[in-house]
């Protein structure tokens, strides 16, 4: 990939026996290099949006930074708007919630949770799925929100 080609090292016209010292060229070719990010940049701009937990709420906007990525696959609980608690993609009972999130728990090595919640479910109902995650293993919950919402220090938004 690009080493180019060797030159030969000045001898000033005097002849010597055996090889000649040779140098490779510290030019090198980034043209595949580049070639290859932009069709990773490519691969990752289509599937990043497939990549979105799939029930769909109308999550409040905030003024909050993203929380940074990590290795597993991050598990996401979603309240519906009409109070509808589920695991990922699949409807769980409220009763049963604490039992299947120890269950999931005993199988990951992370702690951390996601809570989507639509803006119209009230606060009581959502504390009340915080304390069950915290009650069913997962202590480190991340609160899920859009981008854009009012930025309340009055510096602009």
């Amino acid at each position: 990939m690009g080493a180019g080609v060797i030159q030969k090292t000045g001898d000033n016209g005097r002849r010597r026996r055996g090889r000649g010292r040779s140098r490779p060229m510290a030019e090198i070719n980034v043209t595949p290099f580049v070639d290859v990010m932009l069709v990773l940049l490519i691969i990752f701009m289509v599937a990043a949006p497939l990549m979105t937990v799939g029930v769909p709420v109308e999550l409040p906007k905030t003024a909050a930074n993203a929380l940074p990525g990590e290795e597993e696959e991050p598990l996401s609980v979603t309240i519906t708007g009409e109070g509808v608690v589920m695991i990922q993609t699949s409807e769980v009972a409220r009763d049963e919630l604490i039992g299947r999130l120890r269950a999931i728990a005993a199988e990951r090595d992370s702690t951390r949770v996601y809570l989507r919640a639509d803006g119209a479910v009230p606060y009581a109902d959502v504390m009340q799925v915080m304390g069950a995650l915290n009650r069913g293993g997962f202590s480190n919950i991340g609160l899920v929100t859009d981008t854009g919402g009012p930025d309340l220090d009055n510096q602009g938004g």
